[in-house]
């Protein structure tokens, strides 16, 4: 099983940085892509940005030039840069990892989500 915690999330003005973070823990034997996800209330739940093993990455069109997704992968961890926050960011932000478990199984995981709120 594979668990993974995150943190970083709270309420900013507009213009201000947030920095989320997402660890993966548990019988892991390899993470692939990691990612992360918001959702708005009223909204369906979008992709945010995406790493891949190799270090490549993707973004939202809402969100280029604005955040960053980076990988640590010696600590399995996951890394939102946010910058410029602007209201239509406030949204609850999950990570998602997906991988192959110690026992040579996939698996596909999600936090349990953290509030960003960005006042304007």
């Amino acid at each position: 099983q594979v668990q993974l915690v995150e943190s970083g999330g709270g309420l900013v003005q507009a213009g201000e940085s947030l920095r989320l973070s997402c660890a993966a823990s548990g019988s892991i034997f390899s993470i692939n892509a990691m990612g992360w996800y918001r959702q708005a209330p009223g909204k369906q739940r979008e992709l945010v940005a995406a790493i891949t093993s190799g270090r490549s990455a993707n973004y939202a069109d809402s969100v280029k030039g604005r955040f960053t997704i980076s990988r640590e992968n010696a600590k399995n961890t996951v890394y939102l840069q946010m910058n410029s926050l602007k209201a239509d960011d406030t949204a609850v932000y999950y990570c998602n990892v997906g991988g192959t478990t110690a026992w040579y199984t996939g698996f596909n995981s999600w936090g349990q989500g953290t509030q960003v709120t960005v006042s304007s």
